[in-house]
């Protein structure tokens, strides 16, 4: 029922609490998952206090019982563990407190949590967060590495130690975080995203010793899993042993065995690194020193031809063919000249045989009228007085047409 209320009129703490009280005992009984972060069992209490709290979203809930229905679990539940509760929600008017009176606990099996985590997997991968095509090269030498991991751990000196002692200038950015239990997942998200938004860090590494599939639960947490696949910074997985698989190493970049393994992943090893470049500098010498070998012995080929031992050999052959072939020439140029001559001389003589003037130089006479026109016929000399002229090999005189 709505209340009516106002400034001047307003209601009792002691009547809105017995109001919320009455609207949370009309709620039934539910089922509810969480992780224990807090157990208390006073010696001689007849009530068990616990705190569930959910690990992906920071939120934390009371919760009470008879300590008859946790002493059913008491020997595999403690602090840390996953529980289901059946729970009926419950408001402590004195306080203004909210509190869940559980009347079944059951521990959550290890069985139950692999089908959960497999159902989450398939989920990631439908989405494509496990893809190949997303994941980023690490670089050759990183200058920075962001490094989490718990506090003074084995993982975190195994990560220092063998990539300082692979490359002594290394530098880490370190953040010490929870790796296990109810802190863990939201402490190593804000790592990530911290060491992901400084510019100067070239990779991260996320790094945990073995440990139970309880233990690495945090590592598999959905958003852990997504943080990571955000990340713009290449991310290496370094969780537990090679029979360890969450979830992590399936987003993460690259999956490293061990800490030590991803040591080795992220960081050359300078000897290695020195080795190769002296391997590769004694490959280059080979090959150049293979290149002039080939040069040289090309070279003395050549210079050993007839052509390059005695160069002005093929200027005399050549000088020799040309004085052959202008020899040549000026014999056939001779014959031609002198066939040219005889049929030269040959068509003179005719042509002087036959010249008028030939016929003149024998005593004979051509006769011209005034007209110029040659006297071939006696009727031709024209009427008796007239005057002609006649033309013999000396030269010209004037007749007279007679009777």
């Amino acid at each position: 029922m709505a209340l009516h209320t106002s400034a001047d009129a307003p209601l009792p703490v002691g009547d809105v609490s017995r109001l919320i009280g009455g609207w949370i005992d009309r709620l039934g009984a539910v089922w509810v998952e969480g992780q224990i972060t807090q157990l208390s069992r006073r010696p001689g209490a007849g009530v068990v206090f616990l705190t569930l709290r959910d690990p992906s979203q920071d939120i934390s809930v009371s919760v009470t019982c008879f300590r008859q229905v946790f002493d059913r679990i008491a020997d595999v539940v403690s602090e840390g563990a996953r529980v289901v509760v059946l729970a009926k929600p419950e408001w402590y008017a004195p306080r203004g407190q909210l509190s869940l009176r559980a009347t079944e606990i059951r521990p959550v099996g290890i069985g139950e949590l692999l089908v959960r985590l497999e159902r989450l997997r398939k989920s990631l991968a439908a989405e494509g967060l496990f893809a190949a095509g997303r994941k980023k090269p690490l670089p050759f030498l990183p200058q920075l590495i962001g490094l989490v991991c718990g506090r003074a751990s084995a993982a975190e000196r195994d990560v220092l130690e063998n990539a300082r002692r692979r490359w002594p200038a290394v530098r880490f950015e370190v953040r010490n975080t929870a790796v296990q239990g109810v802190h863990a997942v939201s402490q190593v998200v804000r790592a990530v995203r911290e060491l992901d938004g400084l510019d100067e860090v070239d990779v991260i590494v996320v790094a945990r010793g073995g440990g139970s599939v309880e233990d690495l639960l945090p590592f598999s947490d959905e958003e852990l899993v997504r943080a990571v696949a955000e990340c713009r910074t290449p991310v290496v997985s370094a969780i537990g042993h090679e029979p360890d698989s969450p979830l992590l190493d399936l987003v993460a970049d690259v999956r490293a065995s061990t800490p030590t393994d991803a040591a080795k992943k992220v960081v050359p090893d300078v000897g290695e690194e020195l080795d190769r470049v002296r391997q590769l500098r004694e490959r280059a010498l080979r090959s150049v020193r293979g290149l002039l070998d080939r040069e040289e012995r090309g070279l003395a080929h050549a210079l050993a031809r007839p052509s390059m031992e005695h160069p002005q050999r093929m200027v005399d052959e050549r000088t020799a063919e040309l004085d052959a072939l202008a020899g040549r020439s000026r014999r056939v140029l001779g014959h031609l000249l002198d066939r040219a001559d005889s049929e030269l001389a040959h068509t003179r003589a005719r042509v002087v045989a036959l010249s008028p003037a030939a016929t003149l130089e024998r005593g004979y006479a051509v006769l011209q009228r005034a007209d110029g026109h040659v006297v071939r016929k006696p009727g031709e000399a024209g009427a008796p007085g007239d005057v002609l002229r006649a033309r013999v090999s000396g030269g010209e005189f004037a007749v007279r047409v007679s009777e």
